[in-house]
Formats: structure tokens, C-alpha cells, sequence
């Protein structure tokens, strides 16, 4: 007699199929790594309402700066993999959050760190080197270059002979710190504005910045290390050790472009493979192969920490970074590619939540889904599929990053945001944590150990 299962038991066995049934990737084959890549897509936007009647778009619950993130990932997918299906979004997010040209929306201004405004500023400049269409506005070059002036002006040498607070405003928690995040965005931003327009005030700037940040612990060229804040009531000479990728990475690509854009200086390949070794080092542990990233923050023990909002997305950044490398550092493809293909492999199989829109997890390393999921746990899977598109666009012809001598028509502005911006007022309203980038867990710290201090002292025997 055969065996019938009852409907119920039915529906429970198909559903579980789904659960430990991951994405289907064969980073070999092209068109399966864009069906990976489409599939993380459709699972961010679904957390995404700012294109929705009454919404604001680019506009994020709770955060600003991840949108840019999230439109520098979806510009980064099209160039990639030729889905047009977020563009009008993208650019409109783009166009929308732009401010004075400069990043710096009237609403969220005050409430700003210069780590915030830069991530949009990338945004703009990777809009720019991949050629992604503009509109009739104002162009990716010229908002890019919007970030860097507004940002020049930031410039502080009155304290620790030079470097970026975190804050933009003195009165934002946070304001007596410069960080490892804002000080590396500056720094990408001028040398890929460097070697787009070909101008050598970016990239005397990069320079400055660069030599800024290993003239105190926050780039440690000895054993490559990245600190992620120091203190200006130190002088800038006691730092905060806590390690995240995100701050390899976005100096780490810097310092590629500064390499393409001075045709191979010594210096800026010394960086870069020094970066890259520490990257190894930290992000992909031999535990698990030695070519799936982790973060550190990732639980693996019941008394670890998880990763908060900010510290979720690093991956999607660095994974983008690491590929981008290898564009203008074409020999750095033999290290780099096999860390962005396990990561990929990794992550298809945390893509194994509920469907039907395969819910993507944080832990790369564990072969099923751990559970933990939301638009950034997706948009680091999309990245890193993203990634795994590069040597299929080799294979087409494509050339990576262009610039004004090769094929960019991005327009330019150097005065870009220095016109109409509203000045920014003297007295702080009230702000939210939410909108600041990673170095705000070490400011909780920091300030919660001051407060402790000052109650010790006023209760103390």
C-alpha cells in the first residue's frame, strides 16, 4: 500500500526545503552569479519604501548614511552584472539626498559626521568612473567633488596638526574624536577625484590626508594596523584598537588609486599589499578557510556581541572595494579573488531563509542560515555576488573606473557646494544616534566612561 502524506505535513516538508535550500551559485558560469546577484537585489529593496508615495527617497529608517551605501551598491550592481531594474531609483535617490551639491540636506546637517556625508560622496564618484547615467540636474562628478570642499573646510589643524573630526558640528557626541572611517573617506574620495580630473590639488590633498593619519595610531605602517579613533584631548596620541574591515578597506582603496594615479609609486603598492595582508589577517580567518570574510563582531559564542546596524554592512563595502582593486591594480586579481569567491559561496548558502525571496544571513562562514536578516545582510551578499562578476566583465571588454581622459563625461565642478549651502547653525537640535556611522559604539564607550568618572567623583568617599 503506498504512502499518501496528509496536505499539512506536506506544506511543513516543502516549507523546509525552502529554509536549507541556499541560492544556487556557480561562480564559473555568468549567468548564474547574476542570478545570485539579482536575487540579493530584490531581497534589499524589499526593505526599502523611499521611491513609495508620502516616502523621502534615499531615505533610510532610522539611518542616512546606509543609503548611501545601499545606491553605491545598486550603481555597482548595474555596471557589473547590466540590470537596469534600480536605476530610476538609484538615481533618484542620488539626485534627491544631494543637498547643495554637497551631501548635506538641510534636514540632517546638524546632525551630521563627516564619515555620513562621505559615504554619499563615494556614491557619486562611483557613479562617475562607471559611467552610470545621469541626469539633467547635476552630475556625479560635480557632487562628488561637492563632498571634498565642504569637507576641506572641515580640515582641522588647530588640533592634532590636521586630520577630520568625526562630528561634523561641536556639539554632536562625538566631535573630540577623529576617526579612522572619516579621515580614510577623505582620502579615497581626493585620490579617486585625483585621478579622474587629472587635477594635482585632490591628490596633493590625498597625500596630506594620508600622511596625516600614519603621523598618528590610526594607520600604523609598521604592522599595517588600523586603530579606529584617536582623542583630541590626547593629541591625538591615544587611540581606540577596535578593529572593523571597513577601515582597511576604505584606505586600502585609496591608497590602489593613489598607485594607479602616480603609475606605480613604490609607497602606494607597499600600502596596498600591506593593508591587504592585515585585511587577511582579520577578516578572513583561517578557522574557516582563509577566503570567507568575518567580521568581528559576528557571534560565535553566546557571550560575543552581534554586529549593530552600522557594523552589519562592512562587507558590502569591502568586498566592492576588493574588486575595484584589482581594476586599477590588475595583479592584486590572484590574491584578491579567491577571498571574493569563497565569500560568495559563503554567503549563496546563508541565503537559504524563508522564501520566496531567499532571506540572506550575516554569518558567511556557518553552512546554513543563521536567522539574522534585513536590508543589510542582503546588500553585503549582493556586493560580494556583485564582485564575483568581474571576470566575466573582463572577458567583455570592460575596463573598470574610467576617467576624463578615458571615456568619462561626467561634468566637472570644482566649486562645487561652496555656493548657496545654508550656513550651519550655532545652536545643535536634537539629534539620533541612528544617522552615525561605526565609530559610535566606541563613543558610547568612551562618554559612558567619562560620566562614570564624574559621578565617582561627586559620590565618591
Amino acid at each position: 500500500m503506498g504512502t499518501c502524506l496528509h496536505p499539512l505535513w506536506l506544506a511543513v516538508f516543502l516549507c523546509l526545503g525552502r529554509i536549507v535550500s541556499g541560492i544556487e551559485l556557480d561562480i564559473n558560469d555568468a549567468e548564474s552569479v547574476k542570478s545570485a546577484a539579482a536575487t540579493a537585489a530584490y531581497g534589499m529593496m524589499t526593505y526599502y519604501h523611499g521611491n513609495e508615495s508620502g516616502q523621502i527617497p534615499g531615505k533610510l529608517p532610522g539611518t542616512w548614511w546606509t543609503g548611501g551605501e545601499v545606491f553605491m551598491a545598486l550603481v555597482q550592481y548595474w555596471y557589473w552584472t547590466g540590470d537596469t531594474s534600480y536605476n530610476d531609483v538609484t538615481k533618484q535617490a542620488l539626485i534627491w539626498q544631494r543637498g547643495h551639491n554637497d551631501y548635506l540636506p538641510d534636514n540632517y546637517t546638524q546632525d551630521l559626521g563627516n564619515d555620513d556625508q562621505v559615504f554619499w560622496g563615494l556614491a557619486a564618484i562611483t557613479a562617475a568612473e562607471l559611467k552610470f547615467p545621469e541626469g539633467e540636474e547635476v552630475s556625479w562628478l560635480a557632487l562628488a567633488q561637492g563632498v571634498f570642499n565642504t569637507q576641506v573646510e572641515k580640515w582641522d589643524a588647530d588640533t592634532c596638526d590636521g586630520g577630520l573630526r568625526w562630528q561634523r558640528n561641536s556639539w554632536n557626541g562625538g566631535y573630540d574624536l577623529k576617526n579612522a572611517v572619516s579621515n580614510g573617506g577623505f582620502f579615497q574620495l581626493a585620490a579617486r577625484l585625483a585621478r579622474y580630473t587629472k587635477n594635482e590639488t585632490y591628490g596633493e590633498w590625498a597625500e596630506k590626508a594620508w600622511d596625516w593619519a600614519t603621523s598618528v595610531p590610526l594607520v600604523v605602517e609598521k604592522n599595517w594596523h588600523i586603530n579606529d579613533l584617536v582623542t583630541v584631548d590626547s593629541q591625538c596620541k591615544s587611540s581606540s584598537g577596535d578593529q572593523w574591515s571597513y577601515n582597511y578597506g576604505i584606505y586600502l582603496n585609496g591608497a590602489a588609486f593613489m598607485y594607479n594615479w602616480t603609475d606605480g609609486d613604490t609607497k602606494w603598492k607597499g600600502a596596498v599589499e600591506g593593508l591587504l595582508n592585515t585585511t587577511w589577517r582579520n577578516f578572513f580567518p583561517e578557522e574557516y578557510g582563509g577566503n570567507i570574510m568575518r567580521e568581528p563582531c559576528e557571534p560565535q559564542l553566546p557571550q560575543v556581541t552581534p554586529c549593530d546596524g552600522n557594523q552589519s554592512t562592512f562587507k558590502s563595502l569591502v568586498t566592492a572595494w576588493l574588486a575595484l582593486t584589482t581594476t586599477i591594480m590588475p595583479y592584486t586579481v590572484d590574491v584578491i579573488m579567491p577571498k571574493l569567491q569563497g565569500s560568495a559561496i559563503g554567503a549563496a548558502k546563508q541565503c537559504s531563509g524563508p522564501s520566496p525571496d531567499k532571506k540572506c544571513g550575516q554569518r558567511w562562514y556557518l553552512d546554513e542560515y543563521d536567522g539574522t536578516t534585513g536590508l543589510r545582510e542582503h546588500m553585503c551578499a549582493l556586493s560580494v555576488f556583485t564582485a564575483n562578476m568581474l571576470p566575466f566583465k573582463e572577458e567583455s571588454g570592460g575596463k573598470g573606473p574610467v576617467t576624463s581622459d578615458t571615456g568619462g563625461t561626467s561634468k566637472s565642478d570644482p566649486t562645487a557646494g561652496t555656493g548657496s549651502r545654508k550656513p550651519e547653525q550655532n545652536e545643535p537640535r536634537e539629534i539620533t544616534t541612528g544617522d552615525r556611522a561605526g565609530a559610535g559604539v566606541v563613543t558610547v564607550v568612551v562618554v559612558g566612561a567619562w560620566l562614570g568618572l564624574v559621578a565617582w567623583m561627586m559620590t565618591g568617599p
